[in-house]
């Protein structure tokens, strides 16, 4: 007896090409090279990474962090375009409904005041309409929180696979608004006690301080007010993941101060390009959009009612500024979103890069996915 089937090392290729041999060529039987990575022992090949939601599990590039930010509006609206138009309509109609009313409040009085009490009622009238002010914007930095808050979130969820409702990303957040609004206002409040004592020192050079005063008080007013904006854009990139360190890994206020510090720390230049980039498209197209309706409202007026009968005119002036109003909180909103979905994509980012967070996120895609509970892989615990 003998065996017909010749002896040949291992390893040879050529002992594969026996008549009960399937391999037909290099690849395998399907000639596809990823098949032979992943059946041959000891094979090499890369895998993408997996992309289980927003974004691929991987550090991400500018296109990457740019074409996410748009496809958070597209990919759960309700909570993150719904969410930025119910406040931005919210802060600008109370806004309105404020100065309108004490304005309106305050002509009344002074029309109807006798001249002994007309100086108290317009002193009066000043300080009110500085409250009203003041509210407004203790409203719009509420809303700017809350609306960050929401769409860090909600890109953290994204990145994972999830979509939630309005409800449960406020759930979510639970314990954790407070801390993000009182940082907001910390922030605006030493940002405007800055330049309010910036503007008083130079005031006070030129009002006293005679002809030397004067030159001395606008150069420091020209070399003063650049220093002051580059040193308020440098502090808004240090600190431009302060708020997504409050929220996501739920630390608190000092703690999230230099965390947020130490994430950019090593990638100053490209948070800042990226970010400015991102704000420069917005505020150029915003203007881009808005600016018809303006015009409309300013000159539209007058091409539609040449008579100039005053009822009419008022009527338009409403309608036009009613218009403008709506589109700039439209456009607004859109603004809200990809700025605070870019911020928490550079925030992912740079964990990536620093931390491995996206073997991380790997870890527990694969867990759900199997049916494991996993834990929060942005939480300060999983560090």
């Amino acid at each position: 007896m003998s065996d017909s089937t010749s002896w040949a090392s291992p390893g040879d290729p050529s002992a594969a090409s026996g008549p009960d041999s399937t391999a037909a060529g290099p690849y395998g039987p399907s000639g596809d090279a990823g098949s032979a990575a992943a059946t041959t022992p000891g094979a090499t090949g890369w895998t993408p990474p997996p992309k289980p939601g927003l974004i691929p599990l991987r550090p991400l590039d500018f296109g990457t962090v740019l074409g996410a930010s748009f496809q958070v509006l597209r990919r759960n609206p309700r909570p993150t375009f719904g969410a930025a138009l119910l406040l931005n309509a919210l802060v600008v109609l109370v806004a309105f409904g404020l100065t309108f009313g004490v304005s309106f409040w305050a002509l009344d009085r002074s029309f109807r005041a006798s001249v002994d009490n007309a100086a108290a009622i317009e002193a009066g009238a000043i300080g009110l309409i500085i409250v009203t002010g003041l509210i407004a914007v203790a409203l719009s930095l509420v809303a700017q929180a809350v609306l960050l808050g929401v769409i860090v979130l909600e890109v953290s969820r994204a990145t994972l696979g999830e979509k939630l409702t309005l409800r449960q990303l406020f759930e979510l957040g639970k314990g954790r608004w407070w801390a993000l609004i009182g940082w907001t206002a910390l922030l605006s409040a030493a940002l405007m006690v800055g330049l309010t004592l910036f503007v008083i020192v130079i005031a006070l050079l030129i009002a006293v301080g005679g002809p030397a005063g004067i030159a001395i008080g606008v150069l420091l007013g020209v070399v003063g007010g650049l220093a002051f904006l580059a040193l308020s854009m440098w502090l808004w990139i240090k600190l431009a993941l302060v708020p997504t360190a409050i929220i996501l890994e739920r630390l608190p206020l000092r703690d999230a101060i230099r965390r947020g510090w130490t994430l950019v720390t090593g990638h100053f230049w490209r948070t800042f390009g990226t970010l400015l980039l991102i704000t420069v498209m917005v505020q150029v197209a915003s203007s881009v959009i808005s600016a018809p309706f303006s015009f409309a409202a300013s000159f539209g007026t007058v091409l539609v009612n040449p008579a100039g009968d005053d009822l009419t005119s008022i009527w338009l002036l409403l309608g036009a500024n009613v218009l403008t109003i709506a589109v700039t909180v439209v456009v607004g909103a859109i603004g809200s979103v990809l700025l605070s979905a870019a911020t928490a994509l550079i925030y992912i980012d740079l964990r990536m890069r620093k931390e491995g967070l996206d073997l991380e996120l790997q870890r527990v895609v694969e867990l759900r996915a199997s049916g494991a509970s996993a834990p929060d892989p942005y939480s300060s615990a999983a560090r």
